[in-house]
């Protein structure tokens, strides 16, 4: 296992999440770009097949031209001693295999959503004239998100067309294997449509279409079997989507879809009404004579194998019936013999000069040198006049090795190859660089934080008041869009601190004039929020303030003031009272003194309202103004003792009105 272990310098493998038949899958650290990585790497199996490895390089490499949403990007091919892997975008999720197993059956809506999606991704693989090979909801991942993405492009290609195509095997998983292939035939696009129309088969019914005690009798069933209905396992599927699955799962490749673009046209319209009384498929009948069944072979030896993984298959060839030919000549039959025993003869000397000079033929191997931190223009020097041919050249990021200087070779120095090898040379880009962006209104503890795993040799902050929150970014040095080394630079932030303070000061019984003059002088808005009445403060003047007075508050904040309206403006009753004031001396014709007590809107019972002598009986009138809610005393004391004490309501006044 190779967990703990880091490839190449560069990946750290941190768990094994699965494996197949030909490589194990790790999820792994970048290290240089900081992100989590699937890694596959070949089985030691195939460690020894050098063309092999050149072509799942190249071929490797190809699919790294596929750029779609729904196809697993492969970021890297390397090598690290014999280990040769590929190096992938990590998808979390699970397995389209584990999606059906826990789901399946599916509604025909999800079906074809997923379908569409596996259809645009091997349209686009087709454009580019790479063909999968090998599609199988094993090699299918689907995210948290329920999107699909397809892996392995490019693997097969260079697997069958080496160690494994030389032994008359043939790559893939046999439950999606189409007829063609099964007969040792070239992988072609159909061959994808066709194990795309196995995967909505069961997507539809959770089942696969063929099984079997063995794979070989399993491939004969896709060679001789036609699939079987969806609808009878699962009726409300509508016949015009079990027709897409007849199609694309015809035995004959010129019945099927002519290409996945169809498939993906005709799924795009399956569910609407106007097919929903469509006739179910029959593929074209073949008129020619009769064709003998595929014969198999060497395939009986095999038995009880592991289907459910990708493994290599025994071809089932699809002999015919050889008529019997008569009529042949004994001359002609003699110099056929002749020619054999000739070429018999021959391959025999020819293997025996094999096993007494086993050097003869064999290419002398030439040793990679090691040229890491090198100059470029000298290292093709040097390799070209090795013998070798200059690959791709590629740019990386080193902390060690400068700009334009070689990093590593690949294959990589020690390795043996033979003359003519393509070598790919990895050149330094110098420093890794950061480009910049605009951090201008972010939260500088955010940006911090965000900054801190790319080791700049400093972050500085520098404060400004401003209209925005604290801790607002203003401004930024280095600008947006600047490539930068880290280490070598120091980001200078300006950072709002809000806006100034100030002590409020108090505005109680401050007119507007006033107001307006206070505004000016401390910075502050101040508005007259509302008026209100008071007893106590003059109309015009301001009763309350908020903030309070004291309160420290931003410069250019608003202070709120209410403005006394004055006294609230009552109803007034007038009433005017009749008094008889009788006159009652000790003596006769002694003066008496009299003095009159009123309270009422404008006087209080604590001032004398009038002051006179009488030497008679009196009658006055006493005019009385009575606000609503209160009421009006008036009192009359003779000669210090009071003798008349009345009090009058508003509302015995509004009850008198009403009499009259």
């Amino acid at each position: 296992m190779l967990v703990g272990k880091r490839l190449s310098g560069r990946y750290k493998v941190l768990e094994w999440i699965g494996g197949g038949g030909m490589s194990n899958v790790y999820l792994a650290h970048d290290m240089i770009l900081d992100r989590d990585v699937a890694i596959k790497v070949l089985r030691y199996s195939f460690s020894d097949e050098e063309e092999l490895h050149r072509r799942f390089q190249r071929e490797a490499l190809s699919a790294t031209s596929l750029t779609h949403p729904n196809i697993v990007s492969i970021y890297d091919v390397g090598e690290d001693g014999d280990m040769h892997y590929l190096v992938m975008e990590y998808v979390e999720g699970k397995t389209l295999k584990q999606y059906i197993q826990e789901f399946a059956p599916l509604s025909p809506v999800k079906c074809v959503m997923i379908m569409e999606q596996l259809t645009s991704a091997i349209a686009h693989a087709h454009q580019n004239q790479i063909v999968h090979r090998d599609i199988k909801p094993q090699n299918i991942l689907m995210d948290q998100d329920g999107n699909v993405k397809i892996t392995d492009f490019g693997i097969a290609i260079a697997l069958t067309a080496t160690s494994f195509t030389q032994t008359n095997s043939v790559l893939g998983t046999v439950h999606y294997l189409s007829p063609e292939q099964a007969r040792g035939g070239t992988a072609t696009k159909k061959s994808d449509i066709y194990a795309l129309g196995i995967v909505l088969y069961e997507l539809l019914t959770g089942k696969l279409p063929f099984m079997g005690e063995s794979a070989v009798s399993i491939a004969l069933k896709h060679l001789q079997s036609e699939t079987p209905s969806v609808r009878a396992i699962v009726p409300s599927i509508p016949q015009s989507l079990e027709n897409v699955v007849f199609k694309a799962t015809a035995k004959d490749p010129a019945h099927r879809y002519f290409t996945v673009e169809e498939l993906q046209e005709d799924l795009s319209t399956v569910l609407e009404e106007n097919r929903s009384q469509e006739s179910k498929f029959m593929p074209p009948v073949d008129h020619d004579e009769t064709k003998a069944m595929p014969a198999i072979t060497k395939a009986q030896m095999i038995r009880n194998v592991d289907i459910e993984k990708t493994k290599e298959i025994p071809v089932v060839e699809d002999n015919k019936h050889k008529e019997k030919k008569g009529g042949k000549k004994k001359s002609k039959k003699r110099k056929l013999l002749l020619l054999v025993s000739g070429i018999i003869t021959f391959l025999l000397l020819f293997i025996l000069v094999l096993v007494l000079y086993p050097n003869l033929f064999k290419e002398k191997k030439v040793e990679v040198p090691d040229v890491a931190g090198q100059e470029l223009a000298k290292v093709i020097d040097l390799l070209e006049e090795k013998g070798f041919e200059i690959g791709r050249q590629t740019e990386q990021a080193s902390e060690d090795i400068k700009e334009g200087d070689v990093i590593s070779t690949n294959p990589a120095a020690g390795k043996e190859l033979k003359k003519g090898s393509e070598i790919d040379i990895m050149v330094s880009s110098g420093q890794k660089k950061v480009t910049l962006i605009d951090y201008r209104g972010r939260d500088i503890e955010q940006v911090k934080k965000l900054l801190s795993k790319y080791k700049f040799k400093d972050i500085e902050t520098k404060t400004k008041h401003s209209d925005q929150e604290p801790g607002t970014i203003l401004d930024q040095t280095p600008d947006a869009s600047d490539e930068v080394v880290p280490a070598d630079t120091i980001i200078v932030f300006t950072v709002s601190e809000g806006l100034e303070q100030a002590q409020v000061g108090s505005l109680l019984r401050y007119d507007e004039d006033a107001l307006k003059s206070y505004a000016k002088s401390s910075g502050f808005n101040v508005h007259i929020a509302k008026e209100e009445n008071s007893e106590t403060v003059p109309k015009g003047q301001v009763i309350s303030q908020t903030p309070q007075a004291g309160t420290m508050a931003s410069i250019g904040s608003t202070i709120n003031v209410v403005i006394s309206k004055g006294p609230l403006q009552k109803s007034v009753k007038f009433y005017e009272a009749i008094i008889d004031i009788p006159y009652d001396p000790e003596e006769e014709d002694e003066e008496q003194e009299i003095r009159i007590y009123v309270q009422d809107r404008k006087r209080s019972i604590a001032d004398v309202d009038q002051q006179f002598k009488i030497y008679e009986s009196k009658k006055i009138r006493l005019p009385l103004a009575v606000e609503e809610g209160q009421k009006a005393i008036y009192r009359i004391v003779r000669d210090d003792k009071i003798i008349i004490d009345e009090t009058i309501t508003f509302e015995q006044l509004e009850k008198m009105e009403k009499l009259q």
